[in-house]
């Protein structure tokens, strides 16, 4: 059963913006930064699900120093097949739970090569058959490789749905199939990006930057810190 399935029947959160609203929000974004990218270092497809494997509960800034050098000697699943897990492991021994990551990049490697011909498919399924991808990884290789309109929802684009109140969601599934909905179509390709960046430079955790927020007075959040 897909996740959509899964969803099925059941009511999403009812957006608290109007859709001129969200456009709105895409439209102000969209003028601070035109065509935003992922900030995680990649020579080709197959460096960037092994990147983006890679960032799950560790910092783009981390998986950046640490794959510097790893891309260096294994920018291919056969490279890295070749390298093996323990030194995989050395490669990479600096990113949060970095033994469970090696083991995957050798398994998801060994399944490019003997099932996809080394190819990184284009499909949402497929790539989640890969050991280590899940969903918001397969979907943000889709956006970045694939130039695909998806909506990788990690901890910020959760946040930033749910303040704003333009894509409410109980969990990632809910909040992108809310942005899926609630998204124009000529701001789907960078939509994902949009929202990461300002959760993460502008829409933070704690203490968000609300005095220098560009979309603050369409933003429901009540608990504004203007300072």
């Amino acid at each position: 059963m897909t996740a959509e399935n899964s969803t099925r029947g059941k009511k999403l959160p009812h957006p608290k913006l109007t859709r001129a609203q969200v456009a709105g929000i895409y439209a102000r974004l969209a003028e601070l930064n035109p065509a935003p990218r992922t900030e995680l270092d990649y020579h080709n497809p197959y460096t960037l699900v092994v990147a983006v494997a890679l960032s799950a509960q560790s910092t783009d800034v981390g998986v950046n120093k640490a794959t510097k050098e790893l891309f260096r000697v294994a920018d291919t699943p056969e490279k890295m097949v070749a390298l093996g897990e323990e030194a995989v492991r050395d490669y990479i021994k600096t990113i949060g739970l970095y033994r469970n990551k090696a083991r995957n990049l050798i398994a998801l490697s060994k399944m490019l090569i003997e099932e996809y011909g080394s190819v990184v498919p284009d499909n949402r399924d497929d790539l989640m058959r890969l050991p280590g991808v899940g969903r918001k990884t397969a979907n943000v290789v889709l956006n970045e490789a694939f130039r695909q309109p998806t909506m990788a929802v990690d901890t910020h684009i959760f946040r930033v749905c749910n303040r704003t109140g333009m894509a409410p969601g109980k969990d990632p599934l809910e909040v992108e199939l809310n942005l899926v909905k609630v998204t124009p179509q000529e701001y789907a390709l960078h939509a994902h990006h949009w929202l990461i960046l300002h959760g993460r430079y502008t829409c933070v955790a704690r203490n968000p930057r609300c005095g220098n927020c560009t979309i603050v007075d369409l933003c429901t959040f009540r608990d504004k810190v203007m300072t």
